[in-house]
């Protein structure tokens, strides 16, 4: 099963009740029906794919609307032969959409009334419906970091953004095959978005895994940064022992403090500046700092070429 999946059989399961029951129901119905006509009149017919997601379109219109709701599955004619649920609703679908928000005298509304996300617990019911509806998102285990809701019109698309945007929740729109995608990108906003939907334990999966893998590349590229300075600090070393061997094959007297430091890095090869300068405090009582002993292989390096010359 897909993380996508687990999230949506989670937040499915999730009971809402009263507005926020409401709020669910209205994204679901815009974001997976349409209208049907038949002798009995004007129905809305709910097309889904997740079992889940029916059973809860199916328990909030009985619960709220007490509708006829007639049920069928089919199987969906592509390589992975898929299941369809369909549920057709014909009992009272005007006063159906009317209520949800979404069927005013001007017909079917691109975006719901304001009144269905009156408050920050319905406009988290809003986006879990419209998540199960149409949503989907990568799995923590994939470095590139998606989640994504697809939206009929632009101006619905904008409504989602606008919801997100009161979670502090930044997300952006494009077209796709006559369809308009929302999505989000950063990983801190995908588990907030899943907190928001009430998919805690997807939101636990998500950050246990991202954090792991965050923890692992921060520690390889802080190894491969020792690595690389190692390999630096090795480099100059055995720079500055070819300068040393060189001021001693000529006989040159470089005085006393430059003899100190060749006599400590001839006897500390692989040492670093740091440990030379403490080296050079317990030899001679006198600090020296990092940049004064980089200094002082400056000097013991234009002397070994001054004599070569």
């Amino acid at each position: 099963m897909s993380f996508s999946a687990d999230v949506k059989n989670e937040t499915a399961a999730i009971e809402l009740a009263g507005n926020d029951a409401r709020a669910e129901l209205s994204a679901l119905i815009q974001m997976s029906s349409s209208l049907s006509f038949s002798t009995r009149g004007m129905g809305i017919s709910v097309t889904l794919e997740n079992a889940a997601v029916a059973r809860t379109v199916y328990r909030l219109i009985k619960e709220r609307y007490n509708a006829e709701i007639n049920l069928s599955v089919k199987r969906k004619m592509n390589l992975h032969k898929n299941l369809i649920y369909g549920l057709r609703i014909y009992t009272d679908a005007v006063e159906i959409l009317r209520d949800l928000g979404i069927y005013s005298a001007r017909g079917l509304l691109e975006r719901p009334l304001q009144k269905i996300v009156s408050s920050d617990s319905n406009a988290r019911a809003y986006l879990c419906g419209a998540f199960l509806a149409s949503g989907s998102v990568n799995p923590p285990e994939k470095t590139n970091y998606h989640l994504e809701i697809t939206a009929s019109n632009e101006e619905h698309a904008r409504f989602l953004i606008e919801l997100l945007k009161r979670f502090d929740i930044g997300a952006r729109m494009i077209s796709r095959r006559s369809k308009y995608v929302v999505y989000i990108k950063a990983a801190e906003k995908i588990a907030d978005f899943l907190r928001i939907i009430g998919a805690n334990d997807a939101v636990m999966k998500f950050e246990n895994i991202r954090i792991s893998r965050d923890f692992t590349n921060s520690l390889t590229r802080l190894n491969n940064c020792d690595v690389a300075n190692e390999v630096k600090s090795q480099t100059a070393a055995r720079k500055q022992l070819e300068d040393i061997a060189r001021i001693e094959e000529m006989h040159l007297h470089p005085g006393e403090k430059l003899q100190t430091v060749m006599d400590l890095r001839k006897e500390n090869p692989e040492a670093s500046l740091l440990e030379l300068c403490a080296l050079y405090e317990e030899k001679t009582g006198t600090p020296v700092s990092k940049s004064g002993m980089k200094h002082r292989f400056v000097r013991i390096h234009e002397l070994a070429e001054k004599g070569g010359n």
